[in-house]
């Protein structure tokens, strides 16, 4: 009976080892968004006193007739013209 209930705690303790170790790797990751968050808003905000803007570029994204084409363009493609 005891290795029965030595196997279900191991089980236990590494679910919980790896629930613990999920949460710092979500805290960490939060952590990195936040500051890629904060260079994009920098940089936007950089363009904008530089008199580009954004999004007016992506309003010229639509499509001719006003309205948007079913694809979204990536920032990238928007950034390189």
């Amino acid at each position: 009976m005891a290795n029965k209930s030595s196997g279900r705690e191991e089980q236990i303790g590494f679910h919980k080892g790896a629930l613990t170790t999920l949460a710092k790797e979500r805290e960490e990751m939060l952590r990195i968004l936040q500051i890629v968050e904060q260079l994009m808003q920098m940089h936007l905000k950089g363009l904008k006193e530089l008199g580009v803007d954004l999004q007016e570029q992506a309003q010229e994204a639509k499509s001719p007739n006003g309205k948007k084409s079913g694809k979204k363009k990536p920032i990238e493609d928007i950034l390189k013209s």
